[in-house]
């Protein structure tokens, strides 16, 4: 796998580097947004690794310009411990979320968790099917949603979680169901990554309504109406 690495501290960039390359991958470094942005024009890439705090440009603006032009995914590795910073993140397109500081190796399984999701087709809901839930209407083979006859704009993560639950509204998911169809069978992450994707959710929806939590259990899609 090819990685982009950017980091701004080569006291974080150097070891995850090295371990980058030690497992027969290639990696490139970018110290500045700037540099970032010239070596995602010049070459393509298996994954990034993002901190949002560099010098130049806040990191959220690498996501957006990145993933208007591809969806290559993006795991943002910050000193932000903030869910406000972790959903804006995720809103903007990233796929993983991971608070500095953090093991090697876990960054390391989730390079390898993302790569596998958007390598693989995900388990879901067939191209045929479209789901429509009161004013909701979730269309799987177009990518598409459309709450009262209004497009969302989602990140392809949010997508593949709305449309999971949309396929059988009403019915409680586990979260670790969510977490092993959505993302990943062997997913390594913590719970936080679908908390924010739900809340980023439930404020595109237009009101927490639409996904119901279930205390100690998971979430389920309803008709507010």
């Amino acid at each position: 796998m090819r990685i982009l690495v950017v980091e701004d501290d080569s006291g974080i960039a150097d070891p995850i580097i090295e371990s980058i390359e030690n497992l027969g991958w290639f990696a490139v470094h970018a110290a500045t947004g700037r540099d970032a942005l010239d070596a995602l024009a010049e070459a393509d890439f298996d994954c990034i690794v993002l901190d949002l705090g560099l010098p130049d440009m806040d990191g959220g603006e690498i996501v957006r310009l990145a993933r208007r032009e591809s969806n290559i995914p993006i795991i943002v590795a910050s000193a932000r411990p903030d869910e406000a910073d972790r959903i804006l993140a995720l809103e903007l397109g990233a796929d993983d979320y991971l608070v500095k500081p953090f093991g090697i190796r876990e960054l390391i399984a989730r390079i390898r968790a993302v790569h596998r999701r958007h390598s693989e087709p995900s388990a879901g809901p067939t191209d045929h099917d479209v789901f429509q839930v009161g004013a909701l209407v979730v269309n799987p083979r177009t990518r598409q949603v459309h709450v009262a006859g209004e497009e969302l704009e989602l990140t392809p993560k949010e997508f593949d979680v709305l449309a999971y639950l949309a396929a059988e509204p009403g019915t409680v998911f586990r979260r670790d169901a969510l977490l092993s169809d959505v993302w990943d069978i062997n997913w390594y992450g913590s719970t936080k990554t679908l908390d924010a994707h739900v809340a980023s959710l439930r404020r595109k929806l237009g009101t927490p309504a639409w996904i119901e939590s279930v205390r100690g259990v998971g979430f389920r899609l309803v008709d507010p109406q």
